[in-house]
């Protein structure tokens, strides 16, 4: 009799760990969101007592409109790298966004701007760096990825390129904005009163930046730039680096990151998630919350990344007060966040 407990209770024991077991795999499998795609608008000192009605009302209105935008290229069956242009590119359109048209002002006046865009399937990217008349430089930098044997190319050399291709050029003129002199002319005041050094820490946000899984299961990301308020002597940040501010693979997932860009490249921030995931098989949340919020926030920078992975989940972590972000799966349902909430 103890004998036919003792097996009942071994088969009992067994039958609950394979209905856990399907159980977890079916609650797993119905979790996945699929595919999507996540954007932001830069990390920084946004705070909801400082941004007008009227300003915080249009970059909600903008941020639908992208992420509108590249839900209606993924419903149709385009690809993650497609959406992920387009998104960035009507971002780069706005004067809300530090890129572009929006493009913050250097030093001497002028605009530097920065993109990259990198291919998930094959891990293909393309990037430029310091282009000043480039209309929108996500779509030079894609073609860099596609019409070129390179990676990067930088200020004349990549705009000599765009011009074979006939790329779009807009005069100094469509860059300027009163909000962005008005800063720059601020910054220059406050230089006069303290390290030029800790002036260009203080201005170091901005950037738009866009991740996408499709259909097909293949993921893109894609970031742009007009760099730090005041910056000087060709200074480049993270936006157009490679493991950087942008990274897409695949086997993992896709990055796109803003914040103070020195350190983000000294801590390759948006390729350390994707390696946290496939060499420790740790989660897109726990790896970009532990890459933003432990690692690099310890080193002493700041920002945030947007994130999607191969099943569609998506992370936006950011140390910051606040970051423009916002996502949409294929649901169609939109969620947009400006603050630390």
């Amino acid at each position: 009799m103890q004998v036919l407990e003792n097996w009942s209770q071994k088969i009992l024991r067994v039958a609950l760990v394979l209905f856990l077991a399907v159980a977890t795999a079916f609650e797993l499998q119905a979790a996945d969101p699929g595919w999507g795609i996540v954007i932001h608008g830069g990390a920084g000192a946004t705070l909801k007592e400082n941004m007008t009605a009227e300003k915080e009302r249009a970059l909600q209105l903008k941020l639908s409109e992208v992420l509108n935008t590249g839900h209606t290229i993924l419903e149709n069956g385009g690809s993650s790298l497609d959406a992920v242009q387009a998104a960035i590119r009507i971002m780069e359109d706005s004067p809300l966004f530090n890129a572009g048209r929006g493009a913050v002002f250097t030093h001497e006046g002028t605009n530097e701007m920065d993109a990259s865009i990198m291919d998930g399937r094959s891990r293909n990217s393309g990037a430029v760096a310091g282009v000043q008349l480039i209309k929108n430089p996500i779509n030079l930098a894609r073609l860099v990825m596609e019409k070129s044997p390179h990676v990067m190319m930088a200020g004349k050399g990549a705009e000599s390129f765009a011009a074979q291709h006939d790329v779009k050029t807009a005069p100094a003129e469509y860059f300027y904005t009163e909000p962005r002199w008005d800063s720059l002319q601020k910054h220059l005041k406050q230089q006069n009163l303290k390290d030029p050094l800790e002036t260009e820490r203080d201005h170091k946000f901005g950037t738009v930046g866009a991740a996408a899984l499709d259909k097909d299961g293949n993921l893109a990301a894609g970031t742009s730039t007009g760099g730090m308020t005041n910056k000087r002597f060709g200074r480049i940040g993270d936006s157009p680096v490679i493991g950087a501010g942008t990274y897409a693979n695949n086997a993992t997932c896709a990055v796109s990151a803003t914040g103070h860009g020195e350190y983000f490249i000294r801590s390759v921030v948006a390729y350390d998630i994707s390696a946290l995931m496939e060499y420790k098989g740790m989660s897109l949340q726990k790896a970009s919350d532990y890459v933003i919020n432990d690692k690099l926030k310890k080193f002493g920078g700041s920002g945030g990344v947007i994130a999607i992975d191969k099943h569609g989940n998506v992370a936006m972590p950011f140390n910051t007060a606040g970051m423009f972000r916002g996502y949409v799966h294929e649901d169609g349902e939109v969620v947009i966040r400006l603050y630390n909430n």
